[in-house]
């Protein structure tokens, strides 16, 4: 499948596939999109409701390591200790990592470093990318996940319904509900109706929010 670099609404890049007319991130925007979704109303969210200063973090297609790397600058800010979960089946390339430019559109070339030693650190294993932010990079499909009553939050940002429609299914939402802690949040860019009937069949209790510049709506879903 033919990959190629593209640059997004906000000058942040991302992965296009041609084949699937699909991208990695929003075409809006990339660094937009995952500080509305992942970070405003998800982490954001979870720190606002919880006194805790330790979170458990899964995401459903790790990819660029874009919303991994937002995540870790916020965790500084925030006064959060992370340990972060990236699941991937297919990892990105050496060469498309290179080309990536969130380091120099996050004003954070200061971190370029951290943003490297993610995609470098070995698969399957926890490493300490800082004192206060532990990454897992599990590569494997989503079907295999298998944790229970271990994540606070849950970034799921896999490709699109249309292109794969059997990663938004009531199977995989099910995983997730049980991977997932009591009063922990999921959180994704989609807002089909046959995603959020999927995660209410699960056990979710969902609620549509406004979406990130490009896209009316967005999903939250609690496990009470």
């Amino acid at each position: 499948m033919e990959r190629k670099i593209i640059k997004t609404g906000d000058g942040s890049v991302t992965i296009h596939l041609s084949e699937w007319d699909e991208q990695y991130h929003s075409k809006h925007g990339a660094i937009q999109e995952a500080q509305h979704v992942f970070i405003k109303m998800g982490l954001e969210y979870w720190v606002g409701l919880n006194k805790e200063k330790q979170i458990s973090i899964l995401e459903i297609g790790f990819g660029t390591g874009l919303n991994a790397f937002i995540t870790f600058l916020e965790a500084k800010k925030l006064q959060l200790n992370i340990n972060y979960t990236g699941v991937e089946a297919y990892p990105v390339s050496e060469a498309e990592i290179g080309e990536l430019n969130y380091s120099e559109m996050l004003s954070a070339e200061n971190q370029l470093g951290a943003f490297q030693k993610m995609h470098q650190i070995p698969w399957n294993t926890q490493e300490a990318i800082a004192e206060n932010f532990q990454l897992e990079k599990q590569q494997k499909r989503f079907e295999e996940i298998e944790e229970v009553n271990k994540y606070d939050l849950v970034f799921f940002d896999a490709f699109g319904a249309r292109v794969q429609p059997e990663l938004w299914t009531e199977e995989i939402f099910d995983k997730m509900y049980a991977a997932m802690k009591n009063n922990g949040f999921l959180v994704t860019y989609s807002a089909k109706g046959s995603v959020r009937r999927a995660m209410q069949t699960a056990g979710f209790i969902v609620e549509r929010l406004p979406g990130p510049p490009g896209k009316r709506e967005m999903l939250r879903a609690l496990k009470k």
